[in-house]
């Protein structure tokens, strides 16, 4: 993995529209589509929690962004979509993005996480599969993964996710 000095930020209004160029760079263009783009329309990203990564001359390397929902009525962060430039990928971008976000997510008191992704990469930040945890379909089960930000957090937290104000 290439070492790059890489500054991350509270993404602003002004990253909006590149960072949506870079979301669409890298996901399908169906994106906005999926079960977790559902969960978001109409809410705010949790506006600390979303992350720009640029390099040394100002250009977008990667960006993250997060979203309150609910998992049975209790409140969670659905983490994503997480993007990597495809010039920058294997340098440990999306890396430095998610320590950062779980670092930030748990100092702003916030007890758990949760994503749709694949469990071997997202194993390392301490994801693991939550059982009876309900994405709107079509989302794979096997692929909804939590994360607690402290002991006990996902413990007795189950069933559909939804969107804030549903």
């Amino acid at each position: 993995m290439q070492q790059t000095a890489l500054t991350l930020a509270t993404e602003t209004p002004n990253d909006w529209w590149e960072v949506e160029a870079l979301y669409d760079l890298c996901f399908a263009p169906g994106r906005s589509a999926l079960s977790s783009y559902r969960l978001r329309e109409g809410v705010d990203p949790i506006a600390p929690l979303c992350l720009t990564a640029r390099d040394a001359e100002g250009i977008l390397a990667g960006a993250v962004r997060n979203w309150p929902v609910l998992v049975g009525g209790q409140q969670t962060v659905l983490l994503g979509p997480i993007a990597v430039h495809p010039t920058r990928q294997g340098e440990g971008v999306a890396s430095l993005l998610m320590q950062r976000c779980l670092a930030d997510a748990r100092d702003l008191g916030w007890s758990r996480l949760m994503l749709v992704g694949d469990a071997p990469y997202y194993r390392r930040f301490g994801f693991e599969q939550v059982s009876g945890v309900i994405m709107p379909p079509p989302t794979n089960p096997d692929r909804v993964l939590g994360v607690a930000l402290e002991a006990g957090a996902w413990q007795g937290v189950g069933g559909q996710v939804t969107a804030i104000g549903d």
